[in-house]
């Protein structure tokens, strides 16, 4: 016999707006797994998953990490460097993961980031991978999550030009609805002159995209 239970009694009501960093609830989360599980018609008290609920809510508290940072933190620190105005900056390849908000199931791909600096000034190159991932870790859509980071780089590093290609695989259209294993989404964001200028854009395209040796 599978255990009745109601949501309504064990989670109480939680607005939006209240989450703040560590507000990550996870007796919450496991008594919602619990009541998925009942509702897929297991019982959560059977051996094989009876510890599913702790296991499920420990993994999505690593998946939506990014709930609780403040990108603009990894970007507050820039160096000097003399006479980069205006050059190419770019970063390929940065693997990431994030989670589809529509069916909580995973995306994950690369990003690939390029900006001109502006005034000399530039940030580690690790702080724009950290960048994306505290985008990309919490419920998403790519092409916002591509949007997010386009707006961090740009604006906080008040540069020139700024460019982020998101490509990656979803689950939600890999496993399930049109059920295409080798669909891959490509999104882009452009920022500054990269707007205007299609030459640079196409430019910064090709290198982000690994034919330097094309242009």
């Amino acid at each position: 016999m599978v255990p009745q239970s109601s949501l309504a009694h064990v989670l109480p009501e939680v607005e939006p707006s209240a989450l703040a960093p560590e507000s990550f609830d996870a007796p919450r989360t496991e008594a919602a797994v619990r009541e998925i599980l009942i509702g897929l018609g297991e019982n959560p008290d059977r051996e094989g998953i009876q510890d599913t609920p702790r296991r499920v809510a420990k993994a999505f508290r690593e998946m939506v990490q990014g709930l609780y940072q403040d990108p603009a933190e990894h970007l507050a620190k820039v160096f000097d460097h003399e006479g980069c105005e205006g050059d190419l900056v770019m970063v390929r390849d940065i693997e990431f993961s994030s989670l589809c908000e529509h069916h909580l199931l995973p995306f994950h791909g690369r990003a690939h980031v390029a900006y001109q600096p502006a005034a000399d000034k530039v940030v580690g190159l690790g702080k724009i991978a950290r960048t994306v991932d505290a985008f990309a870790r919490r419920p998403q859509i790519q092409e916002r999550l591509g949007t997010q980071i386009a707006d961090a780089i740009h604006g906080h590093l008040n540069a020139k030009a700024t460019l982020v290609v998101l490509e990656s695989r979803h689950m939600c259209m890999t496993i399930r609805g049109a059920n295409k294993p080798t669909a891959d989404m490509v999104t882009t964001a452009v920022r500054g002159t990269f707007v205007r200028n299609r030459a640079a854009r196409s430019e910064a395209l090709s290198l982000l995209r690994g034919r330097a040796g094309a242009v």
